[in-house]
């Protein structure tokens, strides 16, 4: 089983999750490059300007360990990085976990992402004007839990802690990605983890995965906001038991 981060996180992220399936699974964390311990170095600015890139790692990675049948967990903008992956390489993943998935943060037409362009162009605005500001603004909002202002804390410590030029960089592959068309390619057993009052994946999101990934499964959350790794890792974990 392997998990996979979002943004402006790491892998420190699932370490209330992925322990409770060390006695069933070889269980696998990794930082995203740029995130993390990863090797800074290895960013190459083509290769991940599109969540191709990120994909292709993942596919590196599962190569090098003999992945086969394996369970991805993926969080936020690493669901459809998971997506492209199980696309990608047939046979590697035989079970896709998403947890606050979306295929595309814009509005468009009947699709409701969530955000406009212009919320989405003012978004990467002030992040590329001020990294730590917009990381201070914008991660209490996304976690949600407002009644829990330490969790919006720490995910504003895990922002700060990202290299700045590479988030920029992801920010924009994340927010500006469409992987809308890809959902209808998996073949795999997919649950949909949606979460309730989530800024960035709102209920119409959830509701459009489910109906676009054959077969899937759609589970709606008592979790509020966007990180229920950390704020209902209990929830989460019950969830995707009853689904692996």
């Amino acid at each position: 089983m392997v998990f996979a981060h979002g943004f402006g996180c790491d892998q420190n992220m699932w370490r209330f999750v992925a322990p409770a399936f060390e006695d069933r699974f070889r269980t696998v964390l990794f930082d995203h490059v740029g995130a993390g311990g990863s090797d800074l170095s290895a960013y190459d600015p083509e290769k991940y300007s599109t969540l191709a890139g990120y994909a292709d790692d993942l596919i590196e990675i599962g190569r090098a360990l003999d992945f086969t049948d394996t369970v991805f967990v993926g969080h936020s903008v690493s669901a459809m990085i998971g997506v492209l992956a199980s696309v990608k390489a047939p046979g590697m993943f035989g079970q896709l976990v998403l947890v606050a998935p979306s295929p595309c943060y814009i509005n468009d037409g009947d699709y409701v992402g969530g955000f406009t362009v212009a919320q989405i162009d003012e978004l990467l605005d002030f992040l590329a004007d001020n990294y730590m500001g917009w990381s201070a603004a914008m991660a209490p909002m996304i976690m949600g839990n407002a009644e829990r202002p330490a969790l919006g804390e720490e995910l504003v410590n895990s922002f700060c802690r990202t290299d700045p030029e590479i988030a920029k960089s992801f920010a924009r592959v994340t927010f500006m990605s469409d992987n809308r068309l890809d959902l209808e390619e998996v073949t795999v057993p997919t649950l949909i983890l949606q979460c309730s009052d989530d800024v960035i994946a709102p209920l119409q999101v959830g509701d459009y995965l489910n109906r676009e990934i054959p077969g899937s499964t759609l589970v709606r959350m008592r979790a509020s906001g966007h990180c229920p790794n950390l704020s209902a890792p209990a929830e989460t974990v019950s969830a995707i038991a009853a689904f692996v």
